[in-house]
């Protein structure tokens, strides 16, 4: 690629670029990047929001840039402050430790190990001692930190701002001087972290790193940001059955971000693939992607054809769960049966379902949320909750 291509391709998806004549001068120097991106452990397990600026590092890393995943170690003892209400409980470090282990292995599920330089920043901001982290404080003032718009928020509202929620944003930063990074990307959300970070650097001497920010994923229900919280997102780590069911639920609209942010196909493919309006084959297509970066081709067609088999053949599928619940002489309620099986995580959600008729019992529609069901031994039952969600349930 030349510069100019160069810059289109990292720039592709991109929400802020602070600023692309930054990212022209330092790319025209021929020399590698060093390209920063932090994740705190907070959680076991990588969802497809995630990957979006995970997939931006390997646009990098294709171009031969330097590209270093740093685990805050450190930073998710504070607990980041990014859009939250109240105040975040840090982790304990064996919960990071247990946390980071897991998000190594799964980083690699897109970059390359051997061009991926993992660092966890309790390396340096732990050598601060106390004293560093007052002189690091005295880089910046309240009034800039209140600049911030959730801290805005709370002071407004007299909510309460722990003292050490303000060191979260300085800490990040330094993890840019630490490492003299030339780019820093992050999602949306992080903007004021990232450019605190090119704030310090100058502090420090340095040349400010450039900013690329990435949008936030919306996740299945194409409202709120993905979280594993909402129950409105895709694991990198969810068997590819699961994957498709998911991305096939999506709306149309949203299809289109996804191919964006979740694949490598070039805009000009995308497009393509919009322009011949054939929406349910696209996002077929798009599920097969996925599952493939995350799995394999040969998943992703076993996924595809087992769709295929389940919601146009309308059959069950070939490797359906098996659950075994303990008999009992009375009949039980189909809502409580639904949530032994694991179909369902409470009791008001199988009833919710049950009463949309989101229920079949032995292939018949159940829309009676006070329905019961023999469960004397020997007894069993093919239940279909949802779209997705099916078990062959047995009582002993």
């Amino acid at each position: 690629m030349n510069l100019n291509e160069q810059l289109d391709y990292l720039a592709k998806g991109a929400v802020d670029l602070i600023d692309r004549a930054d990212l022209k001068s330092k790319l025209a120097r021929g020399k590698p990047l060093t390209v920063k991106v932090g994740f705190d452990p907070t959680a076991p397990d990588l969802h497809l929001g995630h990957t979006v600026v995970i997939r931006k590092m390997k646009h990098f890393q294709q171009l031969g840039h330097r590209v270093v995943f740093v685990i805050g170690d450190f930073t998710g003892m504070i607990g980041d402050p990014t859009g939250k209400k109240i105040t975040r409980p840090p982790l304990t470090h064996e919960e990071i430790e247990e946390n980071a282990r897991t998000y190594e292995r799964q980083m690699f599920k897109i970059l390359d190990p051997k061009k991926t330089e993992v660092r966890f920043n309790n390396e340096w901001l732990g050598a601060l001692g106390s004293a560093g982290m007052v002189k690091l404080a005295a880089k910046y003032t309240l009034a800039r930190m209140l600049e911030r718009d959730d801290f805005r928020k709370r002071f407004d509202a007299h909510q309460p701002i722990s003292i050490h929620e303000l060191l979260y944003p300085l800490a990040q930063a330094y993890d840019s001087v630490a490492l003299k990074a030339d780019v820093e990307m992050g999602g949306t959300d992080q903007l004021f972290n990232l450019l605190v970070g090119r704030n310090l650097m100058r502090e420090y001497g340095l040349e400010p790193q450039v900013v690329l920010t990435t949008p936030l994923l919306e996740g299945l229900d194409g409202v709120e940001k993905m979280s594993k919280s909402l129950g409105n997102y895709i694991g990198i780590t969810e068997d590819p059955q699961s994957i498709f069911g998911k991305v096939m639920s999506i709306s149309d609209e949203l299809m289109w971000k996804y191919y964006t942010l979740c694949t490598d196909l070039a805009s000009a493919e995308i497009a393509k693939l919009r322009a011949e309006n054939r929406p349910m084959d696209a996002k077929r297509q798009l599920a097969k992607l996925i599952i493939t970066d995350f799995h394999d081709a040969a998943a992703a067609e076993k996924a595809d054809e087992e769709f295929r088999r389940i919601f146009s053949e309308r059959q069950a599928p070939t490797d359906m769960e098996e659950r075994t619940l303990p008999a009992a002489s009375e009949p039980q309620f189909l809502t409580k049966v639904i949530v032994a099986a694991g179909l369902a995580p409470t009791n008001k959600e199988a009833q919710r379902l049950v009463a949309q008729g989101g229920v079949l019992v032995d292939e018949a529609k159940v829309d009676d949320p006070k329905h019961t069901v023999d469960a004397r031994p020997g007894r069993s039952y093919l239940l279909k909750v949802g779209k997705r969600r099916f078990a062959r349930v047995r009582f002993e």
